[in-house]
Formats: C-alpha cells, sequence, structure tokens
C-alpha cells in the first residue's frame, strides 16, 4: 500500500494537469446547474456511451424536458429519439420515464437525499448513485467509482480490487475525505487523457515516478 503523503502528492498532480481537459460531462453539468435530477438523467446517458455524445444528447433531452413532470408527458419512443446515439437508448428511455414517474410518485418530484433511496430506482447503482449523491446533491461522504477510477488507483498499485464497490471502500481508507468528492472528476479526466486503458501514455505522465504499472502491458 503507498504512503498517505505519497498518495496526497499524486492526488495534487492529477489534480494539476487535468485542468487543461474538458471536465467531464455530469460533472460538468452538477456544477454548473446545480440541479440533481439533470446529474441523474445525464448520468443514465453516459452509461456505455461517451462524453460528447451525452452532452449533445442530454443538452437534447433537457430542451424538451428538464423536470419530471415534463419528462412523464414525453413518450418512452420520444425519448429514445432525444438521445440517440446513446448506446442503448430504448432501455435508458425507459428507465428515465420510470425514475421519473417514481419521483413524483414517491419524492414529490426531488431526487432522494439518501443513497439507499437512490439505488431503489431502476437502473440506478453504485456509481450513479454515488455520482448524484456528490455532484447533485454536493455530498463529501462519497467516491464515485467507473472505470478509470476503479483501473488507475490499481495500476498505481494503491489497492487491489475488481469491482466498485470493493473500489470505493478501499479508496475511502487510504485518501483523505477532503479530495474525496473531486476524485472521480479528476481522475476520469486523467483516465481518458492520459492513463487511458491500453497503451497509456507513461511518456508524458506527471505521476509516472510513483507508479507501480501494475498490469501495463505496453505503454507509449
Amino acid at each position: 500500500m503507498a504512503d498517505k503523503n505519497e498518495i496526497i502528492k499524486v492526488i495534487k498532480s492529477i489534480n494539476k494537469a487535468v485542468k487543461k481537459y474538458k471536465n467531464p460531462i455530469v460533472a460538468e453539468i452538477g456544477e454548473k446547474l446545480n440541479n440533481p435530477y439533470k446529474v441523474l438523467i445525464s448520468c443514465l446517458i453516459s452509461l456505455r456511451t461517451k462524453d460528447q455524445v451525452t452532452a449533445e444528447t442530454s443538452k437534447r433531452l433537457f430542451s424538451k424536458a428538464d423536470t419530471p413532470e415534463k419528462m412523464i408527458k414525453l413518450s418512452e419512443s420520444q425519448i429514445g429519439r432525444l438521445i440517440l446515439p446513446a448506446n442503448y437508448y430504448k432501455t435508458k428511455a425507459k428507465r428515465i420515464k420510470e425514475i421519473s414517474k417514481i419521483l413524483l410518485k414517491k419524492y414529490n418530484g426531488n431526487v432522494p437525499k439518501k443513497r439507499e433511496e437512490l439505488m431503489g430506482l431502476p437502473g440506478v447503482g453504485p456509481k450513479t448513485s454515488a455520482i448524484v449523491m456528490s455532484y447533485g446533491h454536493f455530498d463529501k461522504n462519497y467516491i464515485p467509482v467507473d472505470v478509470h477510477v476503479n483501473r488507475i488507483p490499481n495500476r498505481l498499485g494503491w489497492i487491489k480490487t475488481k469491482t466498485p464497490e470493493e473500489t470505493e471502500k478501499a479508496l475511502m481508507e487510504i485518501i483523505p475525505k477532503n479530495y474525496w468528492r473531486m476524485f472521480n472528476n479528476n481522475f476520469v479526466a486523467f483516465g481518458q487523457n492520459i492513463c487511458v486503458p491500453v497503451s497509456p501514455f507513461c511518456s508524458k505522465c506527471q505521476v509516472r515516478n510513483y507508479c507501480k504499472r501494475v498490469n501495463v502491458k505496453n505503454s507509449r
């Protein structure tokens, strides 16, 4: 396990390095719009979908319906057409309408502020719930874990985990809490541009001297 002082150095270096890159779209929506519903819906759209597509389709959808009340007035096929070409758009359209109905019926149109309640919504798992808590409700008690946040700390040699649940728990044990909320945002940007899944750009990586390069077979 890496030394905590070293971990903080790496986090600070990555936070500085990613300033020149665009924020991941869901975090961007949360920071700019301060709207938990839009964070939730855009996060659902983002699953298995590139950020640029998520940004474009979320904007298009929200121009037609930006509240649960407006969303349930659209048919699933209308929602589906608005979020094309997002992957699994038909399933996502169904989920978006289902969730909007539940929010109106059970939560007076509001997005729940408890993670357990969020995970009771159709299609909402650990990652989505943590993102909504972090970037929708600005709760600092979570570390959202996606493929980048799972991959990079394992690659660095900080942890040895496989599932998002294992990774979140392990990271919470070694990372100071004041870094939790923006950890996902910055590590996703870093994972999209430098520490990519295949052949990472180790030659220009700002933290290469601290990285154990676990499971890295080829690099650039």
